[in-house]
């Protein structure tokens, strides 16, 4: 049986463990994550104290990429001490009938983790094919009098991701904008610009890993397909054409159609760099 790993923030109940029966102890979340990150990648450990009804404790939600791991995982550890010496109470979280979680692409952080778990560190690369400043002046405000205008640094990123063993390449656009706040400061200036670069490189990175599906086989081996989700305008373009649609001084969604493209998707909080994305 096959399982289909997208990467996309896992909102799935048959991915998500409860576990609870836990004792207080410094270092409790890594604790839980070294003991359920054996069964396979995990999205996310969270630890919380319990009700003050439900007596002393704490209990914790874990999330698995995949329905399998987590499976695999309650079966193995429900009942068991683990790190500490009463036993866990471990299930999978029921499914809400009626509520509806919102789809979140994964942060370039989260994607490469995933990537280097199923497809190996050699399995996949990525570069940067272009990242262009595409800044204007944004808004103006009135105080006391006197109209202040208030810069704000905008750069288009586009992410070419290749997987050269499944024969798939796939490219991510985004855009990435930071509020200069003091624009008669030359340093304050460079760093926006890096903080806009770092988003946007981030943002690209995601948006093109979100094409990609991870077939996880039940013999452990990967395959991958191609999955966009609409028709895609940066990856049947040329690397050239792709440059000079990017190429522009002012940045114009409309008139390049790609509101779609560009969506607002997660990010990390650091800058791949380009090494790291073409490693």
């Amino acid at each position: 049986m096959a399982e289909v790993v997208e990467f996309r923030v896992p909102a799935g109940s048959h991915q998500t463990l409860l576990v609870w029966g836990l004792e207080p102890e410094p270092g409790l979340e890594r604790s839980l994550f070294s003991a359920f990150s054996k069964f396979g990648p995990l999205y996310s450990v969270r630890a919380h104290r319990n009700a003050a009804v439900a007596g002393p404790g704490y209990y914790a939600i874990i999330k698995f990429y995949s329905a399998g791991d987590a499976r695999r995982a309650q079966q193995a550890c429900n009942g068991q001490r683990l790190f500490q010496e009463s036993p866990l109470k471990v299930c999978v979280c029921t499914k809400q009938k009626g509520f509806q979680q919102q789809v979140l692409a994964l942060t370039s952080n989260k994607c490469q983790e995933l990537a280097n778990h199923y497809l190996g560190f050699n399995g996949w690369s990525s570069r940067i094919i272009t990242l262009q400043n595409v800044s204007g002046f944004d808004g103006e405000n009135e105080e006391l009098g006197e109209t202040l205008q208030k810069r704000s640094v905008k750069y288009l990123c586009a992410v070419e991701v290749t997987l050269p063993h499944h024969g798939v390449r796939t490219r991510g656009v985004a855009l990435g904008e930071a509020d200069v706040e003091n624009s008669g400061d030359p340093l304050e200036f460079v760093t926006a610009s890096r903080r806009a670069q770092k988003v946007a490189v981030g943002k690209a990175l995601s948006c093109a890993f979100q094409k990609i599906l991870l077939i996880v086989l039940e013999n452990g081996k990967v395959a991958v397909e191609y999955n966009p989700t609409q028709e895609e305008l940066t990856d049947s373009l040329t690397e050239e054409e792709l440059k000079g649609l990017v190429q522009v001084s002012e940045l114009s969604l409309e008139q390049f159609d790609l509101e779609e493209v560009l969506s607002d998707v997660s990010f990390d909080d650091e800058l791949p760099s380009r090494e790291m994305l073409s490693h």
